[in-house]
């Protein structure tokens, strides 16, 4: 019999409310109690929707990150928060967010304690979500704290379900994080062993039968020494009362499948999805005694699988394994919205080419009876995937000769600047007169209340445009004179109008659809909506210049005009998955390009196109960096590059490693590149110690994700590091992300802090 289980599920809820209990919970306004009767409902909910299964995972919810709950599991956490008041929930979020809400006893309930340094936070892997970096230093020390997954246990068996535990593995731990001081991380898998053998005593003694041991660093480019470390860490983790299901995804074994084959555990997890060549080489490798799990469904887009053609491999499979295949999503569906069916307003023919999390499990179950029972006990359903993968092959609205043919005509000029930066700077620097450190934002501003509201009212039809626009208009002109009244020397509008930097142009292009409820977890309460990209797509009119001339109406200062790249549309949409994902980012570069040049002719002369996603897109294999670099970078010289010396190209990217990169991004030929750096105390900028980035940069000094407020100080120290690096005439000042989910109380003194900080500089450069 065919087993069916699997590895994580989207903990946000189908309605965000684990983001709506946290964010209550931070301000205050509820307590301990509350955000775990959310989080209990949660978890039951979900484990119903999953009860069909033969397993089901536990230990996978989370109230912000599973790689810091996985540091909480292990005792370790970082020394700046160990000894400070509160209980284990406080000193959680302290590392998550910088602050927590801490009980003082009062009859308020609740007030804030001071901030420290959050973690630092980056890309977990190529995805769209963000882990907490675990700290490492040569003197970590680590003791095991089991309760949460415990808890979690207890509730699930309350529940009546198969238990599997889900835990991150010692290798992909460490090498997720960070060395502080320089030290080899590896030398710490000594002392962190004894840890998971505790682990795995603990959950023996539970008479746990399976457990789901996470290693997708097994699909990466692993030296020798990494290696090494996966031998001697399974040899030790072995055991007879406890089977292990080592878990990989996101990409192919590849080089690294022999290890694999080889570590001493009970069952294999590959993701035949993005790893569908490693199928064969697993079948023909595998020890017999081994479970072969393969993630079938695809974790991390939103398109309905072909199910008629994953038994027509799985069939053989199937009579081969027999008992020990087994069958899952490629990953954690984490990175998917919930359930389909809140979508009642989406178009018919399109919501029958999608599954979502809820979905992708009906569609496992229905492969495990087709495969137990035959296809004939689940013809209907065979029938009906059939009739709506046809349909979405066939129909016309998928593509666009005009759109096809403009791509191939798409030559190397296309993306060149008519000067060389040293000349643009020359003539920019003349047109602004912009004094020693200028200073900026990076494009939104607080999204209030109000400003949601008001965007809701008339989406629904509540509110007609005109009235819409003079409320835009209004809060336009509000965000223009706070900056102007900060000092601020480059302005943005402040983005009211946008709901989502993608999202917000997608609604404007053809070739995308929308949901209403297709929420996904990025970090902690922070969720995102991604469009859908479904066919070739195009720009049928202007899709910001109004609003940005009308902003730039309001001041003699320059004012941004702010879009997002190609490559960062696309690494943040549910992507076609029936061309080249090189082709639809061409397409996007070609729609970017024509919104470029209609700002440019509306007279705004500073344009910021923002490629925040750029690096997540990079395949998790070096060998294929320099195919997606190429084209990526291509797509946005095509955007960004059809314009006039005079016209300065701004670029921004947040919370990725760029030092692999550097000579890349510096082929993008931006005039200004602003990267985030706050978190990692301008680590980033270790590269510029060896390479000469020759354009202006300006190094994120304001850790948006946080309440803290930087001081003017610790502004001052952060810009004097990245001046060691970068000569100061090419340094900007500026926050490392957009202010929208900041309030507008913590974001006009940590402005007003950057800007004391820029006048300081000046002063002792003068």
């Amino acid at each position: 019999m065919i087993t069916t289980h699997n590895l994580g599920f989207p903990r946000i809820g189908a309605q965000r409310e684990l983001k709506f209990a946290l964010e209550s919970y931070w301000k205050g306004d509820t307590g301990v109690a509350e955000l775990g009767t959310t989080a209990n409902k949660l978890r039951k909910r979900h484990w119903q929707l999953q009860e069909q299964l033969d397993w089901l995972p536990v230990g996978d919810f989370s109230l912000y990150d599973q790689v810091l709950d996985m540091s909480v599991t292990l005792g370790h956490l970082p020394e700046r928060v160990r000894n400070l008041p509160g209980n284990e929930l406080t000193t959680y979020f302290r590392v998550a967010r910088g602050r927590a809400p801490e009980d003082c006893g009062c009859s308020t309930g609740h007030t804030d304690e001071p901030g420290v340094a959050a973690g630092e936070m980056t890309k977990w892997f190529d995805t769209n979500y963000h882990y907490i970096v675990p700290e490492f230093s040569a003197t970590t020390e680590f003791q095991l704290n089991p309760t949460r997954l415990l808890t979690q246990l207890a509730e699930a068996r309350n529940t009546g379900i198969n238990c599997k535990p889900v835990i991150i593995g010692p290798v992909t731990y460490l090498w997720l994080g960070k060395s502080k001081d320089g030290s080899n991380r590896l030398a710490l898998l000594n002392r962190l062993l004894p840890i998971y053998r505790q682990l795995l005593d603990t959950l023996a003694q539970q008479d746990i039968e399976w457990v789901q041991v996470d290693e997708p660093a097994l699909v990466t480019d692993l030296d020798e020494s990494w290696k090494e470390a996966y031998r001697t860490a399974y040899n030790q983790l072995h055991r007879d009362d406890l089977k292990l299901l080592l878990t990989t995804y996101f990409g192919e074994l590849g080089d690294n499948l022999e290890l694999a084959c080889d570590l001493p555990v009970n069952g294999i997890h590959l993701d035949a999805v993005r790893g569908v060549r490693d199928v064969q080489r697993l079948v023909g490798q595998l020890p017999a005694d081994r479970i072969l799990s393969l993630g079938v469904i695809d974790g991390r887009n939103i398109w309905k699988s072909d199910l008629n053609a994953l038994l027509d491999t799985l069939e053989p499979l199937h009579r081969e394994f027999g008992d020990s295949l087994w069958l899952a999503p490629s990953c954690s569906l984490l990175h998917v919205p919930v359930d389909l069916d809140s979508e009642t307003e989406l178009d018919p023919e399109i919501k029958s080419w999608l599954a979502f999390a809820k979905q992708k499990l009906e569609e496992l179950v229905i492969l495990g009876r087709a495969l137990n029972e035959g296809r004939e006990a689940v013809a209907g359903a065979l029938v009906d995937n059939r009739r709506a993968i046809a349909s979405r092959r066939q129909s016309t609205r998928v593509h666009n000769q005009t759109v096809k043919k403009a791509v191939e005509s798409i030559t190397a000029d296309l993306g060149n600047r008519l000067s060389p930066y040293e000349q643009r700077a020359s003539v920019q620097r003349t047109q602004w007169s912009l004094p020693l450190y200028p200073t900026t934002t990076i494009g939104s501003f607080p999204q209030t209340v109000e400003i949601r509201q008001t965007r809701s009212q008339y989406r629904t039809g509540k509110l007609n445009e005109a009235d819409y626009r003079a409320r835009m208009e209004a809060e336009i002109r509000s965000c223009i004179r706070q900056q102007e009244e900060l000092g601020l020397d480059v302005l943005v509008h402040g983005e009211a109008e946008r709901n989502d930097m993608v999202e917000y142009f997608g609604e404007l292009l053809e070739g995308f659809v929308f949901t209403r409820f297709g929420w996904v977890q990025s970090y902690g309460s922070r969720c995102v909506k991604p469009p859908i990209i479904f066919g070739d797509i195009r720009r049928p009119k202007p899709m910001t210049v109004e609003w940005i001339k009308y902003a730039q109406a309001q001041t003699d200062k320059p004012v941004k005009g702010m879009l997002t790249g190609p490559a960062t549309i696309l690494n943040w949409s549910f992507v076609r998955d029936d061309q080249p994902r090189s082709d639809t980012c061409r397409q996007l570069a070609l729609a970017i390009r024509e919104e470029v040049l209609d700002l440019e002719k509306a007279g705004v002369k500073i344009i910021q196109i923002d490629e925040a996603a750029l690096r997540e897109g990079l395949p998790l294999r070096h060998a294929e960096w320099q195919t997606y670099l190429d084209w990526a970078v291509e797509a946005f010289r095509i955007a960004a590059n059809g314009v006039a010396d005079t016209t300065q190209i701004h670029t921004h990217m947040c919370y990725s490693e760029f030092n692999d990169i550097i000579e890349a991004i510096t082929r993008m030929d931006a005039d200004v590149i602003t990267i985030e750096t706050s978190r990692s105390d301008m680590e980033l900028l270790d590269v510029f110690d060896n390479f000469r980035y020759p354009n202006e940069i300006g190094p994120g000094v304001y850790d948006i994700h946080s309440p803290n407020i930087p001081t003017q100080e610790q502004i001052v120290n952060l810009m004097q590091k990245a001046a060691q690096r970068i000569p100061a005439e090419r340094l900007w000042v500026n926050p490392d992300c957009g202010l929208k989910t900041r309030r507008w109380d913590e974001v006009l003194p940590a402005l007003k802090n950057m800007i004391d900080a820029a006048h300081e500089l000046r002063e002792a450069v003068n």
